[in-house]
């Protein structure tokens, strides 16, 4: 963060000092709400959560070199006291950033968030200082918290911006107003809160209303793809540029095509000319995740060529989404656990289906285990049902449905759509599924492992690459 005195803060803030000898001293390092990654100048926001509060650890932050602590409540060590910590670290970010005057990109959508946030900091991060979130730190705390990582040096801020609701991203882009906003997709993430499909295009548009008319710098980048992203035009004064592989599309994939080992590899059209990109990524889905971060990029002035590059050479930053990792025995590992919806179910078993041509040809199986893709409401059974579907029209050669009510409407619907014998099977939990994976996996195989973060069925990954204390699953 940029160096603000305490008394700065406070006035920013609306903060009353407590406990503070010198109102001068400034803070120089990160804003933080993990006692655990405090460093010397840091300010802690201490947060009061269901099973933890922050107020508690006030003098371990302080000890470790935190300057203050930004709390509800005295807290026996330098502190600025705020009626709601939450809405201080907003107006902290808004204020930063504002000083700053760097060029906010704002990404939203119902899938694909993080990876192609992943994509565009490592393409803008070639032009310049790039400050970007790690993992998916997208809501009221996280964003913030990634906002005030900028210095005076940063050129590039990427947010991801997510939603649970109508007007959650409306108060975002007021913490941190973007000048290009990118929406990837409107899906069924979380269509169980949010009421339809609809009342999410609804909540995901709040980011292109919020950008600056065309004439003042704002951009819109919307996929030409989605019917329901694309009609956001109507909703933004600033200029729109599609991506996709429609031809309505300035950034497009031509001659989309999958190596043998999975990665999409297409011919990358720009209004400035056209380059070849192979990724290392895995999954024809990232095609999409990868035109919308070229899109960006050429707006900020890279290069094709460069961009076409960068993509080439692009990684996942973040953990356990299409993380492939191959065992000594030949057996390869796909960790996709983070979390799962519908669309990123679908595009995850299409991954595996094309990694599955090469372990054919070796004489390996494709595993599909997958457990609950949660807030889906009404739409839960018959999107379960879907998948499990899904499974055997690509044929996977054995699925394996984890958990409860969910997981057996997953390995139901693979049986209706044909499944039988040992095709899929149903376990009740993580233990389970290791214990019968470890029987029956043999070299060549390739194991996807995915369903919503709630589930943890990273452990089973985890467990197969050998991560666990005696290779058990362990509860988190």
């Amino acid at each position: 963060m940029i160096a603000l005195s305490l008394t700065e803060i406070a006035e920013i803030v609306g903060g009353q000092p407590h406990d503070i000898p010198d109102p001068a001293v400034q803070v120089t390092g990160s804003v933080v709400y993990d006692s655990r990654q405090v460093e010397p100048g840091s300010l802690f926001a201490a947060f009061a959560g269901e099973h933890v509060d922050g107020h508690d650890y006030a003098q371990r932050a302080v000890d470790a070199g935190a300057v203050a602590v930004l709390a509800t409540r005295p807290v026996g060590v330098p502190a600025l006291i705020v009626p709601d910590v939450t809405a201080a670290l907003g107006a902290l970010a808004r204020a930063v950033v504002e000083r700053l005057g760097t060029v906010v990109v704002a990404l939203t959508g119902s899938a694909g968030k993080t990876s192609t946030k992943d994509l565009i900091a490592q393409l803008l991060q070639r032009v310049g200082p790039t400050v970007w979130p790690a993992g998916n730190l997208n809501n009221e705390i996280g964003l913030p918290v990634t906002a005030l990582r900028a210095t005076g040096d940063t050129r590039h801020l990427v947010l991801e911006m997510g939603a649970r609701g109508v007007g959650h991203i409306r108060y975002l882009t007021e913490l941190t107003p973007p000048r290009i906003g990118l929406v990837l997709n409107v899906g069924s993430a979380h269509i169980g809160e949010f009421g339809g499909r609809d009342k999410i295009a609804q909540a995901k548009g709040e980011l292109v209303e919020a950008l600056p008319a065309a004439e003042e710098g704002g951009v819109a980048v919307l996929n030409a793809d989605d019917p329901l992203v694309k009609a956001m035009v109507s909703r933004t004064r600033a200029r729109v540029v599609y991506f996709g592989e429609s031809t309505e599309a300035v950034v497009r994939a031509e001659n989309v095509r999958l190596t043998e080992t999975g990665q999409p590899s297409f011919r990358l059209h720009t209004p400035s000319g056209c380059s070849d990109v192979t990724l290392r990524l895995y999954g024809e889905h990232h095609v999409s995740n990868a035109l919308a971060a070229a899109a960006v990029a050429h707006e900020l002035g890279m290069p094709v060529h460069e961009i076409a590059a960068a993509l080439s050479e692009a990684g996942s930053l973040s953990r356990w989404r299409m993380e492939v990792t191959e065992r000594p025995d030949g057996v390869t590992i796909v960790n996709d656990a983070y979390n799962a919806n519908p669309e990123s179910m679908r595009a995850a078993l299409r991954a595996l289906a094309a990694m599955g041509e090469a372990a054919r040809d070796r004489g390996g199986r494709t595993w599909a285990v997958l457990g609950l893709m949660a807030e889906l409401g009404d739409e839960a059974l018959a999107e379960h049902d879907a998948v499990g579907r899904l499974a055997v029209r690509l044929n996977v050669s054995k699925l394996v449905a984890v958990g409860g009510r969910e997981a057996s409407w997953l390995q139901l619907g693979a049986y209706n759509e044909g499944s039988w014998g040992e095709e899929s099977v149903h376990v009740s939990d993580a233990q389970a599924a290791v214990d019968l994976l470890r029987r029956e996996l043999r070299p060549g195989d390739v194991v996807l492992v995915k369903a919503s973060r709630s589930v943890g069925l990273e452990r089973v990954a985890e467990a197969l690459l050998g991560n666990t204390t005696e290779g058990e699953v362990t509860g988190r």
